[in-house]
């Protein structure tokens, strides 16, 4: 996402990861250090329309995709079509694929409109240039008591950019609130204020 807004910040230096190197981290021993259900049970519910922005190869789409039954939707985002491809092999494989539906982003925003109850953005916010147009666009679809996850990797952020998602993200219009630890990553949970 690309803009140039006072709130745009250095967030574009990094690159988007390719989607042939999400297999190194989407595989099944990811479970054993972010279990999805212990990351987000308390989030994600029966019924619920989530969205898991930057969804790669749906590692956290499918656990949500079983969390919130069959009444319930997961909108997995992401800016490339390949990731999109395979998250949707993977649940036609699981019986997954009526709960889910894709959304292909745009760099610039996300071009969505459906109420959500609760989003995700893991390992992802580090990569969008523009993070103030990112979170004004979340802000502007969640119901008003859903929630936000944002989570970072450890191995990509500095203590001060993470203060400086942490601000952008508060002057879109979101709250910050404490959160669960997640392992090799910072978490921050926000809400409409």
């Amino acid at each position: 996402m690309s803009g140039t807004d006072s709130s745009q910040s250095n967030f574009g230096k990094n690159k988007i990861c390719p989607w042939r190197h999400a297999y190194l981290f989407d595989n099944i021993f990811r479970h054993l250090i972010h279990n999805p259900k212990k990351i987000l049970g308390e989030f994600v519910k029966e019924g619920d329309t989530v969205a898991d922005f930057g969804c790669g190869m749906g590692f956290f789409s499918l656990a949500m995709a079983k969390m919130i039954g069959s009444e319930g939707k997961v909108i997995a985002v992401d800016l490339q079509q390949e990731m999109l491809d395979v998250l949707l092999r993977r649940a036609r494989r699981r019986g997954l694929e009526a709960r889910i539906r894709t959304h292909r982003c745009e760099s610039d925003r996300l071009g969505m409109t459906e109420p959500l109850d609760f989003a995700l953005a893991f390992w992802m916010v580090h990569e969008v240039p523009d993070a103030g147009r990112f979170f004004k666009d979340v802000s502007s679809i969640l119901k008003p008591e859903a929630a936000l996850l944002v989570v970072e990797p450890k191995m990509h952020i500095t203590p001060e950019k993470l203060s400086e998602i942490k601000k952008t993200a508060v002057s879109a219009g979101l709250r910050f609130y404490p959160s669960q630890k997640v392992r090799l990553s910072f978490p921050m949970l926000f809400r409409l204020k």
